[in-house]
């Protein structure tokens, strides 16, 4: 748990090939959302076995689906913790699965803020790749091939080839927190994933099942799910929805561009009524990549807060309206 006991809740949910370490501590240690937990208090769930240094899980363990993950593992983290409502902030997988819960439980979701979603079933080569790493995973352990398919999947080839420094710190995590059994039962039930039956809604028309909350996309430029995120988006419901791509970022922008992923939630949070007085101001404009991603790596690797020329304030009232943008 992050931030101020009692204060608005903010659930999280990683990716495959991370946990919430790995996945959000370094965003939220970084400068710019500091001033976010003196007003949210933010909850992280790991997918079972993900934990940093967990045991094998048993042979015997049937690993939950996604739609199981959204009903029986978040559902029971906010009925345990007595969470009334939140904001959900999902990545990958995490972004799936807390797509399902905003539709099983709509009561329970103030809004929602998805990276990487997709809501369709895994293609066909997406699932050859995760299924060979799935049994190398079983067999071998941490196999190069694994390695340089999950950091394909979470930063893309520009990004993967460009910056060393980002690349090197997550395979650090990933070689010496993630158990290569559990990663493989977690990244099995990913490409088993069913569609996620939503339509967009049409004015005048019958009211089909969709997202009732205020709903936040994010990808980058150069993201491998740059598709899936765009189809996605055509399925939400406009009238409540945003999409954001992120410019100089591939696949992860919660490490590559903090600066603006943090204005953009900074801005959608306050377009739903909350932190009205908290605003994003800087004289230098938004951190460069270079020192953006170089900060993301040193605190993906250490946890510790990252620095920006990018500074937050609450001396007055901000935008409230984030709007389609490609930042």
């Amino acid at each position: 748990m992050q931030g101020t006991e009692g204060k608005p809740a903010i659930v999280t949910f990683h990716d495959i090939g991370q946990n919430h370490t790995s996945a959000f501590l370094g965003f939220f240690n970084f400068v710019d959302v500091q001033p976010l937990l003196e007003h949210f208090c933010i909850y992280h769930i790991d997918a079972p076995g993900q934990e940093n240094c967990e045991k094998q899980l048993p042979e015997t363990f049937v690993y939950p689906t996604m739609e199981e993950l959204a009903d029986f593992v978040v559902h029971e983290v906010v009925k345990q913790l007595s969470i009334s409502r939140f904001i959900g902030l999902g990545v990958g997988a995490g972004a799936n699965v807390l797509c399902r819960y905003g539709l099983m439980y709509p009561d329970f979701v103030d809004a929602l803020v998805l990276v990487n979603l997709s809501v369709g079933k895994s293609g066909w080569i997406e699932w050859g790749y995760q299924k060979v790493c799935v049994r190398q995973l079983h067999n071998k352990g941490l196999t190069t091939f694994v390695e340089d398919y999950l950091l394909w999947h979470h930063f893309g080839e520009k990004t993967k080839e460009e910056n060393l420094d980002l690349s090197s710190a997550y395979k650090d995590s990933l070689r010496s927190l993630l158990n290569p059994h559990n990663l493989a039962l977690f990244i099995n039930s990913y490409i088993t994933r069913t569609n996620i039956d939503i339509v967009r809604p049409v004015e005048g028309g019958p009211n089909p099942r969709s997202l009732k909350c205020p709903t936040l996309l994010v990808t980058g430029t150069f993201s491998p799910h740059g598709d899936d995120v765009v189809e996605s988006n055509s399925r939400l419901d406009p009238k409540i929805s945003e999409y954001m791509k992120v410019s100089d970022c591939g696949g992860m922008p919660l490490e590559e561009q903090p600066a603006k992923v943090a204005q953009a939630l900074i801005l959608f949070l306050q377009g739903n009524g909350y932190v009205q007085r908290l605003r994003a101001c800087s004289t230098r404009g938004l951190s460069s990549t270079a020192s953006s991603s170089q900060t993301s790596s040193q605190s993906l690797s250490s946890g510790s807060p990252a620095r920006s020329s990018q500074s937050l304030s609450t001396d007055s009232p901000a935008k409230t309206n984030l709007g389609p943008v490609a930042c």
